[in-house]
Formats: structure tokens, C-alpha cells, sequence
């Protein structure tokens, strides 16, 4: 398994006192140095925290330290004010995993992942695009078998698991039922070719319960970490999750 450590939170304060500080591009050269696998950035219309600006930077500084750079978006949105449109910044960035969810302007968060047969036609046309990047494709899903096989037979590379209904069933008596069903997409998953990355609300104490499930490629996780991060600091925070990962 494999950390991607998502920098909008970082954006995020940032933007609340409209200056640099902090600083992205800081807290990207410092989890490159305590050994993270790569970064993620999810820019939204409204630029509420990471910008396009943002995601060129970061996209440059991955390439320069031989990193993986995934960017995570909604495929069909359009240039607005300093957004610059979702299949504009993939084809700047050229980045090395692009993950398609699809959220929409007014939610606070990525509450959902695609649904089976969702705009299946606009989604095949943006595919078509943006295929001349040579970027490894990932879709954001519900945790269901039909959405594992609906992103095989749009012959993409990898599915991410929507894994906010498997944090929100950690201490309650479903947690065994949840781990099944992640257990039973990640195999069929790997019966379809298809690589497995999982993310949203994952966090030191339910990232072992995850690792039971069975293999997964990356773990995307921004949020935690921040929270994690005004208990331990930034460094230890990183250290913590690459050490949960690689040592259960």
C-alpha cells in the first residue's frame, strides 16, 4: 500500500487569509521528504482551496522528484473565474493519475462515487480526450461489485473506493459487513485487471481495518492527517501513517 497525501486542507488555510502562508509548495517538499509515495490535489470551480495554480505546481514539483502527482476532479468541469476547466488543468499537468469523482459545485465534500451507467457517454468522450496523456485512470466508486465491473468495461486502470460508509461503520456492529464488502471488490477488482486505491475519511485508527480487506495499491488521505497534524505535528503525523501502512 502506498500513501498519497492530499494537500487541500493546506490550500485551505491558506485561503483564509489570502496570502501564501502556509505554504503548499512548503508541506509538498517536506512529505517528499519523510517518504510519502505521492500527492494529491483536488481543485474545484469555486478554488474554495487548491487552485489550478496550485495543481501546475505541485504536478512540476512531483515530476522533479520522481513522484506520482494524482489529480482528482469532476471530468465535466468547465472554466469558471480562475478555474480553468478540468480537462484543460489534465492536459497542463500531464498528471500521473488522474482521478475522475463526481462531485458537484455546491458539496462540501465527495459524498458519493459513480454510480454505474452515470453519464456513461459524456464520461467515454472525456476518456477519449484525454487519452493521449498516457495517465493512469482511476474512478472514484461506491463500495458496490456493479460499479467495480461498470469501470472494467470502460477499460479503465484502477477503481478508488468511496470509503466514508466504512469509517462511519467502524464502532458500530456493521463494521464486519463493510470489511466484507470491501473484501469482495477488491477481489473482483483483481479479477478484472482492474488496480484498487481507497480514500475519504481514512485515518490511523480505521486505516488497519481497511489493510484486513485485502490489497490495496494507494491510500489518498488529506483531512486526518491535518487534524492528525495539530496533535503530533506535520512530520510525526507522516511518519504515523507511512509507518500504519507499511508495518500492518
Amino acid at each position: 500500500m502506498r500513501l498519497s497525501v492530499n494537500l487541500n486542507k493546506i490550500a485551505l488555510l491558506r485561503n483564509a487569509r489570502g496570502n501564501n502562508y502556509p505554504s503548499v509548495e512548503d508541506f509538498a517538499y517536506e512529505a517528499i521528504s519523510l517518504g510519502v509515495h505521492g500527492l494529491t490535489l483536488h481543485p474545484r470551480q469555486d478554488s474554495r482551496h487548491a487552485t489550478c495554480n496550485d495543481a501546475i505546481e505541485i504536478s512540476s514539483i512531483c515530476k522533479k522528484n520522481s513522484l506520482e502527482f494524482n489529480l482528482e476532479g469532476n471530468p465535466f468541469s468547465l472554466p469558471k473565474d480562475d478555474f480553468i476547466g478540468f480537462y484543460e488543468l489534465c492536459d497542463i499537468t500531464k498528471p500521473e493519475q488522474i482521478t475522475l469523482v463526481p462531485d458537484s459545485i455546491d458539496q462540501i465534500t465527495s459524498d458519493c462515487g459513480w454510480s454505474p451507467n452515470y453519464k456513461e457517454n459524456k464520461l467515454k468522450n472525456f476518456l477519449t480526450k484525454i487519452k493521449h496523456l498516457d495517465s493512469r485512470i482511476s474512478l472514484f466508486i461506491n463500495p458496490e461489485i456493479e460499479s467495480v465491473e461498470f469501470a472494467a468495461n470502460l477499460g479503465l486502470d484502477r477503481i478508488e473506493i468511496y470509503t466514508g460508509p466504512f469509517a462511519n461503520s467502524i464502532q458500530s456492529i456493521n463494521i464486519k459487513e463493510i470489511k466484507t464488502t470491501i473484501s469482495l471488490i477488491i477481489t473482483r477488482a483483481r479479477e478484472l485487471g482492474l488496480g484498487v486505491n481507497a480514500g475519504h475519511d481514512l485515518n490511523l485508527q480505521n486505516l488497519p481495518h481497511l489493510i484486513d480487506c485485502g490489497e490495496i495499491d494507494e491510500v489518498s488521505i488529506g483531512h486526518a492527517i491535518i487534524i492528525d497534524a495539530l496533535k503530533y505535528g506535520f512530520h510525526d503525523t507522516i511518519i504515523k501513517y507511512i509507518n500504519t501502512i507499511t508495518t500492518n
